[in-house]
């Protein structure tokens, strides 16, 4: 049975609706009437809160209040906002602690493919990569070959996938849009999930093959090939041979076996997306369970989307290893302000329609309940977007907001599972990384049964502890990487999402 207010913390002058409220519902424990009907998941206030007053959720401000509110008052974007900026006490590495990891005999473990140098895959795919957009069409005419039955003698191939974008050209030669380009692509290249590669170019893009083999020190041979269309004597020439290779390919791939590994070969993507009321309470606090088991386990996670942690970076600051991680993450919030400044935004311009419709107000609030996805442990670096993440422990990698975008930089990164926590019903893949969806209340699991890997739900009824809930996600997320197909695994998600963050201005 949901409780009819979910109050998280004494010092709140906000809880939150577990059920829809009609008007005139007197709210547990405070004696406050509803003054009109208080959707499940929205705010209603326990006290009176005067325009320029903070108003608290988590024991941390979530904004402040536009008009008057009186106790028992729905409290939304109608009389809340940002409002000014407000100091925060970063107090760099104040909450930094020992990880209590668990002996290296006791740890969890997996069935991983174990790659040649060592390094461990969770899916055994080969990738078709592009350069440019104008290579995309005959990226996809090639993974089409080896749709259906095509791969049957193979039963060891997850898939031949073509990962194509709308960029690679009309920008400049050097600078930052083309280095993070370059980053994603060679990232992908090397990540262990594919077993053998082919860049696919145009010829004439600025994004040259040759170019980012050289400046990413990628090595072409036999598991890493590329082919210029123009080169190749067109579309269809090309076409065949790349088929050609690929199918030389299919036996040395499929030559592969899963073992028994540490989860320390794991790279846990956090994402979350469809955010409402409840992903702060319930998937995104369990996640962080799930994670701390993880990292406890000698594994690695990277949390992202920098404009969705502001407002709430002082929480990460606290646990940074040393004040210059810290002061890293504080400059990179210092960048997104001074970025969307210049681009006639506002860092508010977030939460979503559908966030709000789900409950959250502002990107302060939206940002405390996401950052619960990153656990509690120490942060031990933070990296450019598609750089390397090295680990072990939490990482941070600054990235958009935007899901696809986000979690590519992290693919990019590495990372070889992927959990993404949802209240509103993201629907989302990531190929070649398995990616498990977090419902945050059991409605929408049972409305999107498809879609969603576990139900979080119950946290919010207390059916279920946080802590239970994160270790049955960590063991999910165990199984995954041991071959356990996801539920967007199965819809066939996971080409289109492939999203590289186009910095820069098209020219």
């Amino acid at each position: 049975m949901a409780s009819l207010t979910i109050r998280l913390h004494p010092a709140d002058n906000v809880v939150v609706a577990g059920a829809d409220l009609p008007e005139g519902t007197t709210l547990p424990d405070t004696g406050v009437v509803a003054r009109s009907t208080i959707p499940s998941g929205h705010k209603v206030a326990v006290q009176a809160i005067a325009v320029g007053e903070p108003v608290r959720k988590y024991n941390q401000v979530i904004g402040f209040a536009t008009a008057p509110i009186a106790p028992g008052d729905h409290v939304h974007v109608h009389n809340i906002g940002v409002g000014d900026s407000f100091e925060r006490d970063y107090a760099f590495g104040a909450d930094v602690h020992p990880t209590d990891l668990v002996p290296e005999a006791e740890r969890a473990t997996f069935q991983g493919i174990v790659r040649p140098d060592g390094r461990v895959a969770t899916r055994n795919y080969i990738g078709i990569l592009t350069t440019v957009n104008c290579s995309a069409t005959a990226a996809r005419m090639i993974a089409d070959q080896f749709r259906g039955d095509a791969l049957a003698a193979y039963p060891n191939i997850d898939g031949v996938v073509a990962l194509t974008h709308s960029y690679g050209c009309g920008m400049g030669s050097q600078g930052d849009a083309i280095d993070a380009l370059r980053r994603t692509i060679a990232g992908y290249a090397r990540h262990p999930n594919f077993a053998a590669v082919l860049v696919l170019g145009l010829g004439c893009e600025v994004n040259q093959i040759d170019k980012l083999v050289e400046v990413e020190g990628l090595t072409v041979g036999d598991t890493l090939q590329t082919l210029a269309i123009q080169e190749s004597g067109g579309t269809a020439a090309t076409v065949r041979a790349s088929v050609e290779r690929i199918r030389a390919l299919l036996p040395r791939v499929n030559d592969v076996r899963r073992e028994t590994v540490p989860a320390s070969h794991l790279i846990l993507a956090l994402q979350c997306g469809g955010s409402d009321g409840y992903s702060g309470i319930t998937a995104n606090p369990a996640l962080g369970h799930a994670v701390d088991l993880l990292i406890r386990n000698g594994g690695t996670a990277v949390l992202s989307e920098t404009p969705e942690v502001y407002g709430a970076e002082h929480l990460l600051t606290r646990r940074a290893v040393s004040p210059a991680v810290g002061e890293t993450l504080v400059e990179r919030i210092r960048w997104w302000e001074d970025y969307t400044s210049r681009t006639g935004g506002e860092m508010n311009n977030n939460p979503s329609p559908g966030n709000k419709k789900g409950g959250l107000t502002t990107i302060l609030e939206k940002s405390l309940g996401a950052v619960a996805k990153a656990g509690t442990t120490n942060l031990v670096e933070v990296v450019r977007y598609a750089e390397p993440i090295t680990g072990p422990g939490l990482v941070f990698m600054d990235t958009p907001g935007y899901d696809p975008v986000s979690a590519t930089g992290q693919v990019a990164g590495g990372a070889n599972v992927l959990c993404f926590t949802t209240g509103r019903g993201s629907v989302f893949g990531c190929k070649p990384t398995p990616s498990l969806k977090l419902a945050t209340n059991t409605p929408l699991f049972r409305k999107m049964t498809d879609d969603m890997d576990i139900d979080c739900g119950p946290i919010a009824t207390g059916d279920a502890t946080i802590e239970e809930v994160g270790r049955a996600i960590f063991q999910l997320i165990l199984d995954t990487a041991s071959g356990k197909k996801t539920k967007s695994e199965e819809l066939g998600f996971g080409s289109d999402e492939f999203t590289p963050w186009q910095m820069g201005a098209v020219m």
